[in-house]
């Protein structure tokens, strides 16, 4: 990407820009991730979502272990450019859970608890193999 172009977004000063991902059929927001400049740069070389985990302190790719990958259809940034949506074709769950979405939890009524929305496509389990 255009240095220029990165330059014009609004970087944490750990050098990230929060990625919302999106559905680019449904319009359901399926998850919310990091990216560095070199993540932004790798998404648009290979048309995958590429992030950097802050936990992890690691970039890596949607979908490298579960299979679960996002073809990108369109980045897009806010007109204070520091949020990019990133409108994807989804394969199989985005939420490492194994929900379609990682928002599959809405607050119930009068604040008591979480419901859950969506029903739950596979088990982490069946995504990533038995944990030890």
């Amino acid at each position: 990407m255009d240095t220029q172009l990165l330059n014009q977004l609004k970087w944490t000063p750990d050098g990230l820009v929060p990625a919302i991902i999106q559905d680019i059929r449904t319009g359901r927001v399926l998850m919310m991730a990091w990216m560095s400049r070199a993540s932004l740069d790798k998404t648009l070389e290979t048309r995958r979502t590429w992030f950097w985990s802050r936990s992890r302190q690691k970039f890596w790719m949607k979908g490298e272990s579960s299979g679960h990958v996002q073809v990108v259809h369109d980045i897009a940034v806010d007109c204070d450019g520091d949020v990019l949506l990133i409108q994807v074709d989804q394969t199989g769950a985005a939420c490492h859970e194994g929900y379609r979405s990682c928002f599959f939890k809405s607050l119930e009524s009068g604040g008591t608890g979480w419901t859950v929305k969506e029903p739950q496509l596979e088990t982490p389990e069946q995504i990533y193999g038995k944990k030890t």
